[in-house]
């Protein structure tokens, strides 16, 4: 659907033209300062967790005051919006932890009912090679688990699961969040979409008739591929359209994603910390990799955003396991890959949660037993998220709401029945029953549960307030944008016609602060829109950059990292797992954004312009390196 570009820059509005001229050097200081300002919160995030390696327990109470301080004493906003805003983020970090507690408990369950162990030898059997584990767990239940549930809830499923596998705790949260882009956009059956871009973009009306206007499309030839509107353009074909953009997006970018995944656990927390044990499986991950992307693409084009991580995972899942059992592109047997013994670990690397080999009273469950819980969980994720059912209406029925908190338009609201911690204690109270669980076990599975979320409690307890106070400073006497909006204006005025470039990473620090794709794309949308608008190119690809780089965000979110390291009790190690998934952000936010550039500027810089030779060097990096490693350690054959 891509257009001359001059056709683009006709229909950009009087009004975009004035506020482009207006903007004199004395508001390019005014806005340069509010974005430095505004950098303040994440820079203390950066300096005190990443840099100097403090625990989120402490890094995190800096950050918040320095948010509260900045929108109090800076952007003048009113103390009762400030408490508000913290009041809020209490609230959310009470079902953060709720879902938290219920994830640790459905993991202790299983290690004292002797799941645990016949579900690790389930594995052993397909291949105890842990770089095969990982895919199969982290990249393809856990995108089929995102797709169900979304918002966090693959690193309460599949991290602990990976522990109670054998992997070291960090290992396995290092893994649970690099994996943690490709399926977002999608998650929680396209919320992200259906919900950030939606109210995002129709929080102004009229978007849907600038892109019409500016694109110039005859009615038929914009129906024939977004399929029939409501008078002239459709606004759930606009939103499929941009969802088959971000697919297609995520598919190009998403191939490397498994490959980042074994390669950095082979090297950080492998016995000779190597890269090349972990590309050695190169043609597994690739294969792994295009089995979920390839359904994934074609559903995002047929049936819209609501199934593509949920059919790609699935789909992936049957394809690969059953190519895993057949031996297709696997490594041999004798060269299977493992972890050194535990006891040579680095005690980084491991939680307060312990996995012992615990087998059932009556001798070990059968498979189909063991694996029921997390069958059970999958099910009734997806009959509580998919919009056609009436299950979600009616657990969303009982909804606590607390409006206008201290006098302020920020209200608060949760369903208590609709959250995936009510799922997983659901699920762990049947497993008692089902795996005819002795009470004094149960009763330890609860009480090792209590204790390990204490230590996540006061981490989260300043890291979502701080979000809050950070994304609701608008409305000050100072008359400033709210912070993101305000670092946002500022690399926007920088950039210029180079913006495809960079619009993924205004999507990844949104979701890396907010802690979420949906609350990114509901922030940033319009803004990215309207940047396309003023650039001349067709917007719609510069809010596919944007939930992308939303996706990516997620990767290095401070709080997910939290919550992940919760789960497997890997408490005040939050800035080391972050200094791991920095790269694969990184990468993921480039690409993406050398891919826009290329696809928005080709028609008038041509096939080679600057974003087609980023990515181009970006791929033969990539094949460099792995020809480069597997050569300096002899492996010349997967």
């Amino acid at each position: 659907m891509q257009r001359n570009h001059q056709t683009l820059r006709r229909s950009r509005t009087e009004a975009q033209c004035t506020i482009a001229e207006t903007h004199s050097s004395e508001n390019h200081m005014d806005i340069s300062l509010q974005a430095f300002l505004s950098l303040l919160p994440i820079a203390a995030v950066a300096l005190f967790l990443v840099i100097l390696r403090w625990p989120a327990s402490r890094a995190m109470p800096i950050s918040y005051l320095t948010a509260a301080a900045l929108a109090l004493f800076v952007w003048k906003v009113p103390p009762a919006q400030v408490a508000a805003a913290s009041a809020n983020g209490i609230v959310i970090t009470g079902t953060l932890l709720y879902i938290i507690f219920g994830a640790i408990l459905l993991l202790n369950t299983l290690q004292e009912s002797g799941a645990l162990r016949t579900i690790r030898q389930g594995f052993t059997d397909i291949t105890p090679d842990r770089r095969i584990q990982v895919i199969i767990i982290a990249w393809l239940f856990g995108s089929f688990i995102e797709g169900s549930a979304g918002f966090g809830t693959p690193a309460a499923v599949a991290v602990p699961l990976l522990v109670g596998l054998g992997f070291p705790g960090m290992a396995a949260v290092t893994a649970g969040m690099i994996i943690q882009s490709t399926p977002v956009s999608f998650g929680a059956a396209g919320t992200p979409i259906l919900l950030g871009v939606n109210k995002g973009l129709a929080a102004v009306p009229g978007t849907l008739e600038a892109f019409a206007t500016a694109q110039g499309y005859p009615m038929g030839q914009l129906e024939s591929l977004i399929g029939p509107g409501i008078g002239t353009y459709s606004w759930d074909g606009f939103l499929m359209l941009i969802g088959a953009r971000v697919a297609l997006l995520h598919a190009i970018t998403g191939t490397l994603i498994p490959l980042f995944v074994v390669a950095l656990m082979t090297r950080f927390f492998g016995k000779n910390r190597s890269f090349a044990e972990g590309l050695q499986v190169w043609k597994f991950a690739l294969f792994s990799a295009f089995s979920m992307t390839v359904p994934y693409v074609l559903v995002a084009h047929l049936l819209g955003p609501e199934f593509p991580s949920i059919f790609g995972g699935l789909a992936g899942l049957a394809i690969v396991v059953t190519a895993a059992k057949r031996g297709f592109l696997m490594p041999q047997t004798k060269d299977a890959w493992d972890f050194d013994h535990r006891e040579t670990w680095d005690p980084e690397w491991t939680g307060l949660i312990t996995i012992r080999d615990i087998g059932h009273r009556d001798g070990n469950l059968g498979m189909i037993k063991a694996w029921t819980p997390y069958i059970l969980v999958a099910l009734f994720l997806v009959l509580s998220r998919v919009r056609a059912l009436p299950v979600g209406g009616w657990l969303k029925s009982w909804n606590v709401q607390i409006p206008n908190l201290f006098g302020t338009s920020i209200s608060s609201s949760f369903q208590p029945l609709y959250l995936p911690g009510t799922i997983f204690i659901c699920v762990s109270l049947i497993t008692f029953f089902l795996h005819r669980m002795e009470a004094t076990a149960y009763r330890r599975a609860c009480w090792n549960s209590a204790r390990t979320l204490v230590g996540a409690s006061v981490a989260l307890i300043f890291t979502v307030p701080m979000v809050q106070v950070f994304i609701n400073s608008q409305g000050g006497t100072a008359g400033f944008e709210r912070m993101p909006i305000a670092l946002a204006e500022a690399v926007a005025g920088l950039t210029g016609s180079a913006w495809p470039l960079f619009a993924p990473f205004i999507g990844g620090f949104g979701a890396a602060v907010a802690g979420s794709n949906t609350v990114s794309n509901l922030t940033f949308s319009l803004f990215q829109f309207d940047v396309g608008m003023r650039i001349g190119v067709d917007p719609v690809w510069i809010v596919a950059l944007q939930a992308v780089g939303g996706a990516a965000g997620n990767i290095i979110c401070v709080h997910n990292v939290v919550a992940a390291s919760a789960v497997v009790g890997l408490i005040g190690r939050e800035g080391a797992v972050i200094r791991k998934t920095l790269l694969p952000f990184f990468y993921y936010a480039l690409l993406a954004g050398a891919l826009g550039y290329a696809i928005v500027w080709h028609s008038t810089k041509g096939v080679i312009n600057a974003g087609s030779v980023i990515a181009g060097a970006i791929v033969l990096t990539a094949i460099a390196v792995i020809r480069w490693n597997l050569k300096s350690s002899g492996i010349t054959r997967t």
